[in-house]
């Protein structure tokens, strides 16, 4: 079942809710992800395809989220266009990324440029992620963090 989130986002009881009170969050291992993440200097990148990129960047705000990010590409676009646009930001080929997304259809488009992209259709886990990341380094894609 699909459920919608929709604004207004506000703080309640120490918890991010949308307008019907259901509670936005992130991934049970998402945080220790990013901080991993931040101690490594591995640098993060969101690319969001989205109606409702103004909705997004409200939510990464609240999530207290935001500062984590050198680069994103929030807006109702092709993930081609969304790591296009990473690429040329940031300055790294699509070799040297990794990519995490929920839909298949985002995994097939965005591995058709050379990106390491995993599915996660019930989200991200830091097993996953760290085993992940140890295979592609250990394939010379990037250094050992």
């Amino acid at each position: 079942m699909l459920v919608v989130i929709s604004p207004p986002f506000r703080w309640r009881n120490e918890r991010v809710v949308d307008r019907a009170s259901r509670e936005v969050r992130l991934y049970d291992d998402v945080t220790s992800i990013l901080d991993h993440c931040d101690d490594h200097s591995i640098p993060m990148a969101l690319a969001s395809r989205t109606e409702q990129p103004s909705w997004a960047r409200e939510l990464i705000e609240l999530l207290s989220i935001n500062h984590r990010f050198a680069f994103a590409e929030i807006y109702p676009s092709s993930k081609l266009r969304h790591f296009a646009a990473l690429s040329e930001s940031s300055g790294l080929e699509y070799s040297s990324m990794v990519f995490f997304d929920d839909e298949m259809r985002n995994i097939n488009e965005v591995s058709s440029l050379g990106v390491t992209s995993i599915h996660v259709p019930d989200g991200i886990t830091a097993g996953l992620f760290h085993n992940t990341l140890r295979k592609f380094e250990n394939q010379g894609n990037a250094s050992r963090h």
